[in-house]
């Protein structure tokens, strides 16, 4: 109740205040480079990471300096990775549904989001988001196989630098209530992680529009997924060891 009076109550300062930061925010590029590949050597590592323009490596210049690229240099060394990247400045939960649903099937053993600053910021409703959030994990199991899915957690947008106040209050708190109803559902699917990303939103970590990732920031959330993908591939080989 609290939080629909407050969002009735700043309504117009909160439009005006995102209009302004959509006028003056630089749209900075996706990164060139490749958006499939292989590399690495050792057991075969399938993977796909799909999202909105965090995923699609926004605030780099090159793919390799992106979240995939440097995810793939995390992996390659123990695994043989084969990878694609579907991902889109602007989508959201909606249009990342959409893509996959249109996207040839294949098998994949890991896969990798990043989806829900979007929604946060152009008003998709939290239940709605849930709903197409649990239509993506089940589309991911069914149509590609997916064996371990990782749902990157929605950033601290309270902190990020380009957001005026109240608007970064506002969406910093849309944001959580998103990440703690996803982090409930996620409990519901065994073969889905809730993964917290809690990168730190000094200068030199994020892009100039500062809004985005920059390389450095990439590399964190990079290492700490292949950290977790590591651990899980572990625990299923042993696992399967005993059965």
């Amino acid at each position: 109740m609290i939080y629909l009076f407050v969002t009735i109550f700043l309504a117009p300062l909160l439009i005006a205040q995102g209009l302004y930061v959509r006028f003056i925010t630089p749209r900075l590029p996706e990164p060139q480079g490749n958006r499939c590949g292989s590399d690495g050597s050792g057991p075969i590592l399938r993977l796909l990471i799909i999202g909105d323009s965090a995923a699609a490596g926004v605030g780099v210049s090159t793919q390799g300096q992106a979240l995939s690229g440097q995810l793939v240099t995390a992996l390659k060394s123990d695994f043989l990775v084969y990878w694609k990247l579907l991902a889109q400045t602007s989508n959201t939960a909606k249009d990342v549904l959409a893509n996959i649903g249109m996207a040839s099937p294949e098998p994949f053993d890991v896969v990798v989001t990043s989806v829900g600053v979007n929604d946060v910021t152009h008003g998709t409703t939290l239940n709605k988001w849930i709903y197409q959030k649990i239509n993506i994990i089940e589309l991911l199991q069914s149509k590609f196989c997916a064996q371990q899915i990782l749902l990157s957690s929605l950033p601290p947008m309270h902190q990020f630098p380009a957001l005026p106040q109240p608007l970064r209050w506002y969406l910093g708190l849309r944001a959580e209530r998103f990440n703690m109803k996803l982090k409930k559902i996620t409990g519901e699917y065994g073969r889905c992680e809730f993964v917290s990303i809690n990168l730190p939103l000094q200068s030199k970590y994020m892009a100039k529009d500062g809004f985005h990732p920059g390389a450095l920031a990439y590399s964190l959330w990079a290492n700490h997924i292949a950290g977790i993908i590591r651990n899980r591939l572990e625990v299923n080989i042993l696992m399967k060891g005993k059965s």
